[in-house]
């Protein structure tokens, strides 16, 4: 009987250590198959943060080096004309990204008086361009040229001392100019020396080393999942690498993947489809509504108002989505003040409301079939139904077609200020009675949320 013993448990440990009894396997129906961690679903609200050479520029777009020389689009040109000398290459900003006012720490307090739960640090663009000492980006990354510092380390290691904060890491899987990709381009792919030499060895570098829980990528170069072994980097992540039970990724794996596969979907930029989706997403978009790098040619009016920022989020989060806003660090270091402003406010905001925010999940209405700007969330273990208006009506009232109030046992309070007195609507719903405030008597300053028990 021992030896029956002996020989089954030998067996069993012999089974488990083949690959083929990996929990996921290199294919997009196992790997799909994996539950999404729960921490990210009650995040719902993330920074994106985009930096790097084309910070120095900073004219136009982070896509700067590919309007100049690849599209050779008018205006770039004659930017590059009117203030560079003849013979100015891209590589010769590297030496003027210093980061010198760089400061982790100061980042990170302002990413947490957002009220944000994870930030997205580009860790390489399409420029190619890495913010750690990558093995695999000689002389092309921020300790051999530049800052000569380890920014994704630094950053990381700011923001793991929060413990309400998560690292999250973006990296493009191409790069624009790279010859090993433009080699395999112009053999439709059948060849694969750029992911195996470069793409798939910094992935790995950087999950191994910084330990991300979320890994954000981008940037196909219209070469399909297989030429990138997406899945069979994806197996490894979420079956054996450091951040296998917490890390969370999105679609972008290839040609065609965008929407269709991967942890959560972002399936465009800016893409807010304003109705519930079957499988979590995430809005990723801009304060700035033109770049995702930091641009010295904005305007004002090119910047997004709070208002519009808090119409947004609440918006993402009441159809179930997650809000990642972005903001353009400069070639020097600074978050600049009107991006670290907007932050603050919806930080502001969210010290008020983020009951109706963190951890809810999307109710049965996203939006009030009646009354407009008015929408929904609700934590079903409380039974809590949230109503967020964006504007405060002049009527002294708001009415919420969708709740059904049940007399005896419906509350409904403001949050930030006391219950309030409410009867039934005609021909149903809920009509909740708004006290009369003057501003310094306001709980926030632009959006306002009723909470509802004992509705149905």
């Amino acid at each position: 009987m021992a030896q029956l013993s002996l020989s089954f448990s030998a067996a069993f440990l012999l089974l488990m250590s083949c690959p083929s009894w990996s929990k996921y396997e290199p294919n997009w129906e196992s790997i799909d198959s994996r539950p999404l961690p729960e921490w990210f679903d009650q995040a719902k609200f993330g920074i994106f943060i985009h930096w790097g050479v084309f910070s120095v520029p900073s004219y136009g777009s982070e896509w700067f080096w590919w309007f100049w020389q690849g599209q050779k689009i008018a205006n770039y040109v004659q930017f590059m004309k009117k203030n560079y000398p003849p013979g100015f290459q891209y590589q010769d900003f590297a030496p003027m990204f210093t980061a010198e006012f760089f400061d982790a720490k100061h980042w990170t307090d302002i990413f947490v008086s957002s009220g944000a739960k994870y930030i997205v640090l580009t860790t390489k663009h399409h420029e190619g361009y890495t913010l750690w000492g990558s093995k695999y980006s000689w002389n092309w990354n921020a300790v051999d040229v530049g800052p000569k510092r380890d920014l994704v380390g630094e950053l990381s290691t700011a923001v793991r001392e929060h413990s309400d904060l998560r690292v999250g890491l973006y990296h493009s899987l191409f790069e624009w100019f790279h010859p090993l990709f433009r080699e395999d381009a112009a053999n439709v792919f059948n060849t694969t020396f750029f992911p195996n030499s470069k793409t798939l060895p910094e992935l790995y570098e950087l999950v191994n080393k910084y330990k991300p829980e979320v890994l954000w990528s981008d940037g196909d170069g219209n070469a399909p999942d297989k030429y990138w072994n997406s899945t069979g980097f994806l197996a490894w992540l979420y079956n054996e690498s450091p951040v296998r039970d917490t890390v969370v990724t999105n679609d972008r794996w290839g040609l065609n993947s965008i929407c269709k596969h991967g942890g959560y979907y972002t399936c465009s930029d800016r893409y807010n489809p304003g109705h519930l989706l079957k499988h979590k997403w995430e809005n990723c978009m801009t304060i700035d509504k033109r770049s995702w790098g930091y641009r010295r040619d904005a305007q004002l009016s090119d910047f997004l108002t709070i208002e519009e920022l808090i119409k947004t989020l609440v918006e993402t989060v009441s159809c179930g989505g997650n809000l990642l806003m972005n903001v353009g660090p400069t070639h020097d270091g600074r978050i600049a003040p009107i991006f670290e402003e907007r932050l603050r406010q919806v930080g502001q905001w969210l010290k008020v409301n983020g009951e109706a925010i963190y951890n809810t999940t999307a109710w049965r209405a996203q939006n009030d079939s009646l009354t407009p700007g008015v929408w929904y969330t609700w934590r079903p273990q409380e039974k809590t139904i949230y109503a967020i208006f964006l504007s405060w009506p002049n009527t002294g009232y708001v009415v919420l077609n969708e709740p059904l109030p049940n007399q005896g046992q419906t509350q409904v309070g403001l949050l930030g200020y006391q219950p309030l007195k409410w009867e039934p609507a005609s021909p149903k719903g809920v009509k909740v009675f708004l006290p009369q405030l003057t501003v310094s008597q306001m709980p926030c300053s632009w959006a306002w949320t009723l909470r509802l028990t004992g509705a149905a």
